[in-house]
């Protein structure tokens, strides 16, 4: 579990990190549908249903207690902004993790995804992970800004690995040497 937080945001709000919960639920299922709806760089294009969500956060949670992930969810006035992960990969490559980060529009470029980021990092190298790896999508520059400046580099990309709205974006990836 990870150990409350709180810290003001350049706009002033009060931000908590912390573990993500049960009942989180409601909040998680707003988030994602939030990013959904926005087109948001992210994998998935489809409204999710209580229950999808449901599913998806029970096997979070046991992956959570079983040590395979470390997850970071940002709360602002009572209610879940943002989510960030790192899942643990296994065999000989149990030394390394990839790192995920949402944010819901409206709480970007306030500093909850650097404190996010920073969370991520110290938390990855308490369970003793050696590397971070990312992926994003090539267009987000924004997200690609962050992750430069919380020391990840570049290490190649797949063009056209992502098909999304009937266009091909480029698939980059970025690791970081803990």
């Amino acid at each position: 579990m990870i150990r409350p937080r709180t810290f003001v945001a350049k706009d002033g709000r009060k931000v908590t990190l912390r573990s993500v919960r049960w009942e989180d639920l409601e909040d998680l299922l707003d988030f994602i549908n939030s990013l959904v709806e926005e087109d948001a760089d992210i994998l998935r294009s489809e409204r999710v249903s209580r229950r999808e969500e449901a599913e998806w956060l029970g096997k979070r949670l046991a992956c959570i207690d079983a040590g395979e992930l470390i997850d970071v969810v940002a709360e602002v006035e009572g209610k879940v902004v943002a989510n960030s992960e790192v899942n643990k990969r296994g065999g000989p490559m149990s030394h390394i993790g990839d790192v995920g980060i949402g944010i819901r529009s409206g709480y970007r470029r306030i500093s909850i995804g650097t404190e996010l980021m920073k969370t991520l990092i110290d938390e990855s190298r308490k369970a003793g992970l050696k590397t971070l790896v990312l992926s994003h999508f090539g267009t987000n520059r924004t997200a690609r800004q962050l992750y430069k400046k919380m020391g990840f580099r570049d290490a190649g990309k797949i063009p056209k690995g992502i098909y999304k709205n009937g266009k091909y974006i480029d698939l980059a990836r970025m690791v970081l040497e803990l």
